[in-house]
C-alpha cells in the first residue's frame, strides 16, 4: 500500500478495549475508504462490461441495500442469479468486491446481487446478518422476473464472513426446497463456537496483518453473544450436511481460518456433496478482494468464474 492511500486509511484500534461507539466511528471510517476512488489502487477497478448500481430490497421489518451488476450488453433472456455477500464481519461493504463481482457479472454473463448486510455489532450479531443474506436470496428468487433472474439458476458466493452467511443459506435452501446450483466459499469462517481460534492454522498465521487472534476473539463476542447457540450458526458443525450444492472451497494459505474452510470440505465430501478445494500458497486473509496488492487473485477470480459458468449452464 502506498504512502497516499495508506494516509487515507483509520488508524487500527485496540480489538480488546474498543467501545461500541469507537466501532461505529472506526467501521464508517474504513467503510468510506473502502469505496473511495483511492482504495481501488488495492481492490481493482470494476470490470467495463458491467453496469452497477444500487438498489433496495423491501423485506419484513427493514429495507437492505443490495449492490446489483449487470452485464451491459443487454440479454433478452433471463439470465443467472449470483448471490454475493461481502466480508468484514464487523466492517466491510459490498463495494470492496466490485472487481470480482462485477467480472462475474459482464463475463458469466449473470446478475451478481451482492448484499449490504447488517454488520456485527453490539444489538446485531451474527443471526441478522446470515438474516440478511437468506432474506435477499429468498425475495431476488421470488421476484424472478422483476429482476431478470433464471431462478433454477442460482448460485451463492460469499468471502470470509459472507461465505459463513453463504453456507447458512445453503442449508436452509435445502430445507425449504430452494433449489441452488452451486457456492463458491472464499476464505470462509465456519466455526463460531468456543472452538473457533483453537486450529492449528490460526496459531500458525494469528499474526498477520489481515486477520489476526485479536480480529477474530473480538468477532466472535459481536457474533454469538451470551444465550446464542454457537453449534447453530457453524456450518462446520451441522448436522447434516448430504443434499448441498457443489462447493468451490477457495483458500489462502497464510490465514488464521484457513484450516475451517479444510476441515469444512473434509465434511461436505464425507456427507457425499461434490466439493473441490483450491489452496493458494502464500496468499493471505481477503486476498480476493485485495488484487492489487495479492497476485493470485487474479487466478482465483478465473477459476470462480469457470466453476460458476459450468454450473450454471442452461
Amino acid at each position: 500500500m502506498n504512502e497516499a492511500v495508506a494516509a487515507l486509511r483509520p488508524p487500527e484500534p485496540d480489538w480488546s478495549t474498543i467501545t461500541a461507539e469507537e466501532l461505529i466511528a472506526y467501521r464508517d471510517a474504513e467503510n468510506r475508504f473502502r469505496a473511495s476512488a483511492a482504495a481501488r489502487v488495492m481492490t481493482g477497478q470494476p470490470d467495463p462490461g458491467a453496469v452497477i448500481d444500487w438498489r433496495e430490497v423491501a423485506l419484513p421489518g427493514r429495507d437492505l441495500p443490495v449492490r446489483v451488476h449487470r452485464p451491459a450488453a443487454g440479454a433478452g433472456a433471463a439470465l443467472p442469479l449470483v448471490l454475493h455477500v461481502h466480508g468484514g464481519g464487523f466492517v466491510g461493504t459490498a463495494v470492496q468486491c466490485d472487481w470480482v463481482t462485477s467480472h462475474l457479472a459482464a463475463r458469466l454473463p449473470a446478475v451478481v446481487v451482492s448484499v449490504e448486510h447488517r454488520l456485527l455489532a453490539p444489538g446485531t450479531p451474527l443471526t441478522d446478518a446470515a438474516d440478511d443474506g437468506w432474506d435477499v436470496l429468498r425475495h431476488v428468487v421470488g421476484h424472478a422476473a422483476r429482476w431478470g433472474v433464471d431462478p433454477a439458476r442460482t448460485a451463492v458466493f460469499g468471502e470470509s464472513c459472507g461465505a459463513l452467511i453463504c453456507a447458512l443459506a445453503t442449508l436452509r435452501a435445502r430445507e425449504t426446497g430452494l433449489g441452488l446450483r452451486a457456492q463458491v466459499l472464499v476464505n470462509p469462517a465456519t466455526d463460531v463456537t468456543g472452538s473457533m481460534l483453537d486450529h492449528p492454522s490460526v496459531a500458525e498465521h494469528g499474526q498477520g496483518p489481515a486477520l489476526s487472534a485479536p480480529h477474530l476473539r473480538f468477532f466472535r463476542r459481536l457474533a454469538v453473544p451470551p444465550g446464542t447457540d454457537a453449534r447453530a450458526l457453524s456450518p462446520l458443525y451441522a448436522d447434516d450436511l448430504s443434499g448441498l450444492p457443489p462447493a468451490l472451497v477457495v483458500l489462502p494459505t497464510h490465514d488464521p481460518i484457513a484450516d475451517h474452510g479444510r476441515r469444512y470440505t473434509e465434511r461436505l465430501l464425507a456427507a457425499g456433496t461434490v466439493a473441490r478445494l483450491t489452496e493458494h500458497p502464500g496468499a493471505r486473509h481477503g486476498f480476493l478482494s485485495l488484487p492489487g496488492l495479492e497476485r493470485q487473485a487474479a487466478a482465483a477470480r478465473t477459476e470462480i468464474l469457470e466453476f460458476l459458468r459450468a454450473a450454471l449452464a442452461g
